[in-house]
């Protein structure tokens, strides 16, 4: 669960915009943002680039920003990347107060081995929640320990964390476990080596002519 103590950032508020001064910005170690939410008019500012990356690892986190002496619980909302080096480039944060509830999607974690010789197949990798925005866990658990073929696992069935509720809908498959797929290599072999039959009598029909 993230810890806002944890989140403290300090933000600069910034007057300059568009792609040369975002590029200076990044170049000076910097991430531009933008915060909006609750009818206020969208705030831009630039973070700390290295602490800033460290914390968003993790997904859905709030950030406890210091912006010009005040302090401003924001959460990560969107992460925009550089496809080809990975660089963050921009972040959108919304405004969130404590006690308020945000729908999140969080991601789900698979424990455990299922029945051998079976196969597990996870349908969903996170679900959607709401909870309260300075609680919001950082996974949920699924348990597949001994599950047998035919087993499933739907969003109902997840044990949620305290106080959240579930958004997704609860007859969604989360994880169902069917029969392992068996391949003969065997087969696959002798199907080769009588594939590779003709290549070898082509090769020596030219001889024969001669």
């Amino acid at each position: 669960m993230a810890d806002t103590n944890d989140n403290k950032l300090t933000a600069e508020v910034r007057t300059e915009f568009g792609k040369g001064f975002a590029r200076r910005l990044r170049a000076a170690g910097k991430i531009p943002a933008v915060i909006y939410g609750h009818g206020t008019e969208p705030q831009h500012v630039a973070l700390p680039g290295h602490e800033t990356a460290l914390i968003i690892r993790k997904a859905n986190q709030v950030l406890d920003l210091q912006i010009e002496g005040k302090s401003q619980l924001a959460l990560v909302k969107d992460v925009q990347k550089d496809p080809v080096h990975q660089i963050i480039e921009h972040l959108d944060l919304v405004v969130v107060r404590k006690g308020e509830k945000v729908t999140v999607d969080v991601p789900v974690h698979l424990e455990g081995e299922a029945a051998a010789g079976t196969s597990v197949n996870q349908d969903l990798t996170t679900l959607s929640l709401e909870v309260e925005a300075t609680h919001i866990p950082e996974s949920v658990t699924v348990s597949i320990e001994g599950l047998e073929e035919g087993a499933h696992v739907l969003a109902g069935d997840v044990k949620l964390p305290q106080g959240a509720t579930l958004v997704t809908d609860p007859e969604h498959l989360v994880v169902g476990i069917t029969a392992a797929t068996v391949v003969d290599l065997g087969e696959t072999e002798e199907a080769a080596a009588e594939g590779e039959a003709p290549a070898e009598d082509a090769a020596e029909a030219p001889a024969e002519a001669e």
